[in-house]
């Protein structure tokens, strides 16, 4: 074959390294029109009576939970569709580590989970605001003359809009500036977080169907909802929402972090003030225990099934049951009454025994350990992110459980210290703790001798690794010196063997053939450099092969350069507009979230009606 016939052959084989193809962006705007205008549809048949199984429903929904079915319909499948969407998340994360890119947003069966779950999420909170709430209901927003929503409903919807926008902003973002091929691109983040948050949605949902309630017709009085029904969705909702908090830290738990390893602490101080304090105040007694034994049984079963049945990466997880513990031990002193100071309380142990447990886990199993070298920024910034989310979750579970155990006194006082000073005082606070690590840089100039040495030969040739650091000392205080190789069919992290000051061997075979990618990687503080070991050609960015030699001599540049090749950059006139509408909207589903909360709380002292003299009126068509 001519040579430029073989390119550009070679080229289009590729997986597109800028966005879909046109056929399948225009297959996949038909698909999400066709769905849309479906669910729409029957929301619509539903609100005129055209259609009855939707009622029906509804009616046997109630019958089982004790919940309106506007609280008890929704709720049952979002929690499902959350299970969908985070085990194709989970599932794609490792398909890109170990095969690399994807032909478009159709060409892996991993995205197709990950749509189902974001679409279902986004239209069950559409479902319960097509099932109205009765006007009575305190919380509930007016539509029209005839129709309005349960809040949660309409929380559910907009943080699963949100999430389902990622998807398609995500071609376009990939179109505009390459793949970034990183759990934090913008577009991804947008997506993980409008998944994870859905949980407040639900659980606001719950609430209002508690408050509400539902009147038994025969004996004429309101049927409290079934307890074992309400424990276990609560459990199952706390136990989400700690598994949507600890989404981000995706590429630690997978060992391929882009960013510095001082962000896994933070994130994981995060998740556990945040997700376990929530627990704790809205479950009551054993509520942190309850959902840490959630995300353990869905992240072990995720673990298994991604990793031993499926053949791919290994995905390692968080372990929180010392933080959890502590939680319960200081809810033992502090009464779930006064959920700021039990916050305050938790996060600083969580900050301290809590943070020392998991650097302990991180040695035990996860993939890069945390060093001594990062002991004090560790200690600093880990402790101020679990106080403060410590104080959040309070404060979430302060606005689930306004008027169930505070005393009005109690109330009053930790609200006027929430609006004054804590919230705005936690916001600023994990802002910084997650704003100062950002910043990355090359560091000081440095270079690598490497000698291989063949271990096996042919398609799955390997070989080990000798190397010699330039200056010597460039590694010492490393958060990581590892080679990692990916997307030749699997993972490998080499944590190096020191041999003396400067010099390290592999401890494992190096794949350095087909279309596995072998770099060097070291991450001192805020410098994070590489340099590459092997790369195949890749037609589609394009980028030529750099070839493994018996004796390498190469500089290091910085680690994106390598990791993020496919990524093209962009000029500050196309980067800045585009960031900023992403930060838009990201803002907007946090605020309504805020808001949201604190309209639960406010209307906590309204008493809605208690009887439902129909149910077609609970369902279909509330009066003004």
């Amino acid at each position: 074959m001519h040579p430029i016939a073989h390119t550009l052959f070679t080229a289009a084989a590729a997986p597109p390294a800028r966005g879909a193809a046109l056929d399948q962006v225009v297959i996949g705007t038909l698909a999400a029109m066709v769905a849309t205008s479906a669910v729409i549809w029957v929301a619509m048949a539903h609100r005129d009576r055209r259609i009855k199984w939707l009622q029906r429903l509804g009616d046997f929904s109630e019958r089982v939970s004790g919940l309106p079915a506007w609280a008890a319909v929704p709720s049952a499948v979002t929690g499902g569709s959350l299970v969908i969407a985070v085990f194709g998340f989970y599932w794609d994360v490792a398909k890109h580590i170990d095969t690399g890119r994807d032909p478009g947003p159709f060409g892996t069966a991993a995205h197709y989970p990950i749509l189902v779950g974001l679409f279902g999420i986004a239209m069950r909170g559409f479902l319960a605001i097509a099932m109205g709430a009765r006007k009575e209901v305190p919380t509930s927003i007016r539509i029209s003359s005839s129709w309005r929503a349960p809040l949660g409903g309409v929380l559910i919807f907009l943080c699963g809009a949100f999430a389902l926008l990622g998807f398609p902003l995500d071609d376009v973002w990939h179109a505009l500036f390459g793949q970034d091929v990183t759990l934090w691109g913008p577009t991804h983040v947008l997506m993980i977080g409008g998944a994870s948050l859905a949980t407040l949605g639900v659980w606001v949902l719950l609430v209002e169907g508690q408050r509400a309630g539902v009147t038994d017709q025969r004996a004429g009085v309101q049927k409290a909802p079934h307890p074992v029904f309400m424990k276990l969705r609560t459990i199952a909702i706390a136990g989400a929402l700690l598994l949507g908090l600890s989404t981000l830290q995706g590429e630690f738990d997978y060992g391929v972090p882009q960013f510095q390893l001082l962000y896994h602490p933070i994130l994981l101080m995060i998740a556990a003030g945040v997700g376990l304090v929530t627990a704790r105040v809205k479950l009551g007694r054993f509520g942190a225990l309850h959902a840490v034994a959630f995300f353990l049984l869905a992240r072990g079963l995720l673990t298994l099934i991604i990793g031993p049945i499926f053949g791919m990466s290994t995905l390692h997880f968080p372990l929180y049951v010392v933080e959890a513990a502590l939680v319960e031990l200081v809810a033992l002193r502090i009464p779930a009454s006064k959920p700021l100071t039990l916050g305050a309380v938790s996060g600083v142990l969580i900050g301290t025994v809590g943070l020392a447990a998991e650097w302990g886990w991180s040695h035990l199993w996860m993939p890069l350990p945390w060093t001594t070298s990062m002991l004090v920024p560790t200690a600093i910034l880990g402790f101020v992110a679990a106080l403060e989310s410590g104080i959040i979750g309070g404060l979430i579970g302060l606005a689930l459980t306004a008027g169930q155990r505070q005393t009005q006194t109690e109330t009053q006082t930790e609200t006027r210290k929430a609006r004054r000073l804590l919230l705005p005082t936690a916001g600023v606070a994990l802002v910084a703790c997650i704003a100062y690590p950002l910043p990355m840089n090359t560091g000081s100039q440095a270079s690598a001798n490497i000698r291989l040495s063949t271990l096996s030969t042919g398609a799955g040739k390997t070989a080990q690794a000798t190397i010699t650091l330039d200056p010597r000392n460039a590694a010492n205080s490393a958060q990581w010196l590892i080679v990692t190789a990916w997307q030749g069919g699997g993972l490998v992290v080499d944590r190096l063997h020191r041999l003396r000051e400067g010099q390290y061997q592999t401890t494992k075979p190096i794949p350095i053939s087909g279309n596995w990618k072998a770099i060097l990687r070291i991450e001192n503080g805020r410098a994070l450099k590489a340099l590459p070991i092997y790369l195949p050609a890749d037609p589609a960015i394009p980028a030529k092969a750099v070839p493994a030699r018996t004796d390498i001599n190469r500089p290091f540049v910085r680690d994106k350069k390598i990791l993020q090749r496919e990524a093209t950059g962009g000029s500050w006139w196309l980067t800045t507009p585009a960031y900023l509408v992403l930060l838009a909207i990201a803002t907007s589903w946090l605020i309504a979230l805020g808001r949201g909360l604190k309209r639960l709380k406010q209307t906590s002292s309204a008493t809605p009606a208690t009887s439902r003299t129909a149910t077609t009126t609970s369902t279909v068509g509330a009066t003004a």
